[in-house]
């Protein structure tokens, strides 16, 4: 009988992680039920649970998903979809199957997650057929490349790795035909928060180091060193969740410097509330009438301990530089 290694507290760690896989998909479900924005794909992938979660907090994934969405889609457009999309931690999100629909996809779109949620993603994909015909669609011969744990096809591929270990997260990625000539763009979401610094420090400078042209957003906490954000940590921590990555967190600066020290060249940060006052105000009265939200402070505070950062490299001068909001 194989002998198996002894469950660890990075083991732990890990599971804790995976599990923000659910919480994120689960409040997406939950907003997108109230009306926050349209998602037609994420019924397939979570089952809407009785639990209601405050205004507050589906105000926050709202100001979430339009602020990456914008920035995503203006680098589709910058590039003229000649392009390709890392999604870095991509747990069950949807965006694949947006693109497709709105006849935005880039060249190919790449999710990377823990082998254990790309597993899920597979078995969704597989089972039903409004996820599933997108990727036929978009698939030159019969068959799609799959496994346990990573499927390919022309335009979409998903793999499973660590992303703490970067020559295999290099070689799988090489392995499904990543183009490192082409502009490239990467998302991660809550995310390197959960590697220490070095780890994330390492995979960044990897990227832009790889990537000629490229783009990287990512959106997490900020402003952590005060007391909302001991907050927040301690709740985290009460699961088991331990933010490896939270010293990053300190400040809009922090998370700058973090790709200005990796080879970015030009990189900015916005908290949560500033990309809040930046959408399309006529959407923003639109969600505020749909639940009558009592404590405003909350959501300001909640907004102001999360943030946007996007860093770039124009080598193809594409104006990716002029992206924002």
């Amino acid at each position: 009988m194989a002998s198996h290694a002894p469950f660890t507290d990075s083991d732990t760690a890990d599971e804790a992680v995976r599990a923000t896989c659910d919480d994120a998909s689960t409040c997406k479900r939950f907003a997108t039920s109230k009306g926050y924005w349209t998602d037609p794909y994420i019924q397939y992938f979570v089952r809407q649970t009785g639990e209601r979660k405050a205004p507050e907090i589906n105000r926050g994934y709202y100001a979430r998903v339009q602020g990456v969405n914008n920035l995503l889609d203006a680098f589709l457009q910058k590039t003229q979809c000649d392009c390709q999309v890392v999604s870095l931690g991509a747990g069950l999100d949807t965006t694949f199957w947006r693109l497709k629909a709105e006849n935005t996809l880039p060249k190919k779109y790449f999710e990377v997650d823990f082998p254990m949620i790309v597993a899920r993603k597979i078995h969704h994909i597989k089972a039903k057929s409004p996820l599933s015909k997108p990727l036929i669609e978009t698939h030159s011969s019969d068959s799609l490349l799959l496994d346990g744990h990573s499927l390919d096809s022309d335009r979409y591929c998903i793999i499973g790795a660590d992303l703490r270990d970067i020559s295999s997260l290099e070689e799988k990625l090489r392995k499904f035909q990543i183009n490192t000539e082409l502009p490239t763009l990467f998302v991660s979401e809550c995310v390197l928060v959960y590697m220490t610094p070095e780890q994330s420090s390492k995979l960044v400078h990897w990227a832009a180091d790889t990537f000629h042209t490229a783009m990287f957003i990512n959106y997490e906490q900020v402003n952590m060193a005060d007391r909302f954000g001991q907050i927040m940590i301690e709740n985290l921590q009460r699961r088991q969740c331990n933010l490896a990555g939270v010293d990053v967190c300190q400040s809009l600066d922090s998370q700058k410097e973090r790709f200005l020290s990796t080879g970015w060249e030009s990189v900015n940060a916005l908290d949560m509330m500033t990309v809040y006052s930046l959408l399309p105000q006529d959407d923003i009265s639109r969600i505020e009438r749909l639940e009558f939200l009592d404590e405003k402070e909350l959501l300001q505070q909640l907004l102001q301990h999360y943030s946007i950062c996007w860093a770039m490299k124009d080598a193809l001068s594409l104006g990716i530089s002029q992206i924002g909001f």
